[in-house]
């Protein structure tokens, strides 16, 4: 659970977007706090992908404000994010199928001996000391990946981005095509990076994923902030009637998308 006295990790204020004078986000607002699960909600199309390629630098934005840890951070790429923390974990990984965990924790930063060679060692020692608090029952370190399970893969997208010290992360349909059982290790993967304080923002279409992993939910609908809702407030046939007809519960704080 987000601590509220916190300061948020991230904010991001009235930031709005247009693509051939078509507003693909227009005014949105919503922040993360420490150890909190975000949940972003929306039909395909609601605006909630463009809002998230703002913060991790794919998009720059025609108007708004993003603060990290109560600054105004200025993204323009994403070289930039990763400098305020921010690292997007996308349903693809990014993995390099044919190389070890090691190799993809360090994959364009590798480390070298004295003499320019990779230093695998140190590489794969480094791995396993992040591994071992991020999924202790992971023990194929010399497997290339592709032999992994859709878990484990997860865990090792999530092992490089906190090895690198990412404190707000992005996870794009985490648990998309998984099983229950390697859905259930990516939920406790997720419950780990809570309690060391790192934000996540959970981009979703699955309702009942969201429900099982976020504290709050905010739902777009053509391109603005519908509301936001903890969890533990609401029910799905609520935040359904958010996301189909833009109706904010009585327990939401409605955006200035929502149906008045």
């Amino acid at each position: 659970m987000a601590d509220t006295v916190a300061s948020p990790l991230v904010e991001m204020c009235d930031i709005s977007i247009a693509f051939g004078g078509v507003k693909a986000v227009d005014r949105a607002s919503l922040d993360l706090f420490p150890g909190e699960v975000v949940g972003l909600l929306g039909h395909n199309g609601a605006g909630k992908s463009t809002l998230i390629k703002i913060l991790s630098g794919a998009y720059k934005p025609d108007d708004g404000e993003i603060r990290v840890n109560g600054q105004t951070a200025s993204i323009r790429n994403p070289a930039d994010a990763k400098k305020y923390g921010i690292e997007t974990i996308y349903q693809t990984l990014a993995l390099a199928d044919n190389v070890d965990a090691a190799a993809n924790v360090f994959l364009g930063r590798e480390l070298l001996t004295r003499w320019g060679t990779l230093d695998d060692g140190a590489m794969e020692m480094q791995t396993r000391k992040v591994m071992a608090r991020l999924n202790p029952h992971f023990h194929r370190f010399k497997m290339p990946v592709r032999a992994l399970s859709g878990g484990q893969r997860q865990s090792v997208a999530i092992a490089r981005a906190i090895h690198f010290d990412a404190r707000i992360l992005i996870m794009d349909e985490p648990t998309a095509a998984l099983g229950p059982a390697e859905t259930k290790q990516v939920a406790d993967l997720v419950r780990q990076l809570k309690t060391e304080g790192i934000g996540i923002f959970l981009i979703s279409h699955d309702i009942h994923d969201v429900f099982d992993l976020a504290d709050r939910v905010f739902v777009m609908k053509n391109g603005r902030v519908v509301g936001s809702v903890r969890v533990a407030n609401v029910t799905k046939d609520e935040v359904l009637g958010m996301i189909i007809l833009g109706k904010c519960p009585p327990s939401a704080t409605p955006g200035p998308g929502a149906v008045r």
